[in-house]
């Protein structure tokens, strides 16, 4: 026990020195430095390389195709051919190349000598309007943005149990001030009796009843002690530097009771749940969810066209493709094709789309559903602050009435007009509606941030 009050001892010898931790700068320290703040900024960046990666289905591609064969000490065939294609949004590939070609046995698809073409392949059926490249850029890009809710959404996580940390060790810290200023008032008043009982004015069993009163606020401060020392370990999980290390807060550092005691100014109902249903970061996931899945419903429906890919390119003797370009360039200097595909029953198709249209309405779903959750949360959390509010109060009269009794009762005692059974009373009654105020204190903050959490508005 000795080594307990020593360790109080010393905590109330730091705190007289103490500095005030505000929450605001502690929940700004959680918004730069924890690392799961910082993991939710990895996801951006990692979205933006899935972005960065996706326009990679837009570079110009540069190839060479460049082979020969000699046998019996004859050149059978020899091809170079370098090439560049240059794919475009509208989902056309320009292509453009260089051929030298020779042999004795040289295809007879093939033109000998040095000549040059420029062409272009377009799908007119399917992939004209979206192809797969465009739809992962896009798909891309809507994923960049959703990251970026997801980060808000996570960080307004980490906030509000970053809060609701703070205001419990607010809370634990109140109640283990409370305590030993009722140690202190019982060790002054066991001292008095003890002088009392010495002096043949008081009865023995004073001196054990004042004694008991002392012993039992210590138990108190004890317990309290454990709670507050529990509570920071918690508040210290939030903690970090900018070197990503996390250290313990040193019982120096005291909370905000100002800001615990504080009322907060709710807003109105249907303003918030107008901005929640507009701005929370959990409803806009959906929204971008649905912007993917609409893209891919979009490019699922491209697989029930056929297939038709049109194929043209302008031929020109030499490496200069535009040696001579005229009408009779167009007439005799080209080649051109068509490539059709259409499976008879296009039942993978048709499959793909169905699943593509079930996913939308599965997602719009889901969408209604977490939108009412919403605003049911905020009504409730909304309905819980007020109601708390008035129970503070209430609870507030309450213990400045009972501390009028218990002053009152003091003076009473000093003139030997009460006992130290009714000052015990009065005693306990007071702590009890301390108790109850501080516990009620730390429901309604973390009911009045619980409003701006279910609201997405912690950031």
């Amino acid at each position: 026990m000795k080594l307990i009050y020593t360790v109080i001892g010393l905590l109330l010898t730091f705190y007289c020195s103490s500095q005030v931790l505000y929450v605001d700068d502690f929940i700004k320290m959680v918004r730069n430095n924890h690392p799961l703040a910082k993991q939710a900024q990895l996801n951006v960046q990692k979205a933006d390389a899935d972005v960065l990666s996706a326009k990679g289905g837009f570079d110009p591609m540069i190839g060479m195709d460049a082979s020969r064969k000699t046998f019996d000490g004859k050149n059978y065939y020899f091809y170079t051919n370098p090439e560049i294609k240059i794919p475009t949004w509208i989902g056309a590939d320009i292509k453009a190349g260089l051929e030298n070609n020779g042999g004795q046995f040289l295809s007879s698809e093939s033109t000998a000598g040095q000549t040059s073409y420029l062409g272009i392949s377009l799908p007119v059926a399917k992939g004209l309007v979206l192809d797969k490249r465009r739809a992962i850029l896009r798909q891309a890009r809507v994923l960049r943005e959703q990251s970026e809710q997801e980060q808000l959404n996570a960080l307004n996580n980490l906030l509000f149990d970053a809060y609701g940390a703070y205001w419990q060790w607010t809370g634990s810290y109140q109640l283990f001030r409370i305590y030993s200023r009722f140690v202190t008032v019982a060790q002054d008043r066991f001292r008095l009796v003890k002088i009392g009982f010495e002096n043949g004015e008081r009865a023995s069993v004073d001196t054990v009843e004042a004694l008991t009163q002392v012993q039992q606020f210590q138990l108190l401060q004890s317990e309290a002690l454990l709670q507050l020392t529990n509570s920071t370990l918690e508040l210290s999980n939030y903690v970090w530097d900018e070197r990503d290390s996390g250290y313990l807060i040193s019982p120096q550092y005291i909370p905000d009771t100002t800001g615990f005691t504080r009322y907060a100014v709710l807003p109105d109902e249907s303003a918030l749940i107008q901005q929640a249903l507009t701005t929370n970061p959990q409803l806009r996931i959906y929204d971008f969810k649905l912007n993917a899945l609409e893209i891919d419903r979009k490019l699922k429906q491209q697989n029930i066209l056929p297939s038709i890919d049109l194929k043209a390119n302008l031929l020109n003797r030499g490496y200069n493709v535009f040696k001579g370009w005229n009408s009779a360039l167009f007439q005799n200097n080209y080649v051109w094709g068509i490539d059709f595909k259409l499976p008879l029953f296009i039942r993978e198709g048709r499959g793909e789309y169905k699943k593509s249209v079930l996913k939308i309405r599965e997602t719009n779903y889901e969408l209604s559903l977490k939108r009412r959750e919403t605003e049911n949360k905020l009504r409730s959390y909304l309905n819980e602050t007020q109601q708390l509010q008035k129970q503070l109060v209430i609870s507030e009269q309450a213990l400045k009435n009972f501390q009028t009794i218990l002053t009152a009762e003091y003076l009473r005692f000093r003139n030997g007009e009460s006992s130290l059974f009714l000052i015990n009373t009065r005693e306990n009654k007071v702590i009890e509606t301390a108790e109850k105020l501080v516990s009620l204190r730390v429901k309604y903050l973390k009911s009045r941030y619980a409003v701006d959490w279910s609201a997405g508005l912690l950031r």
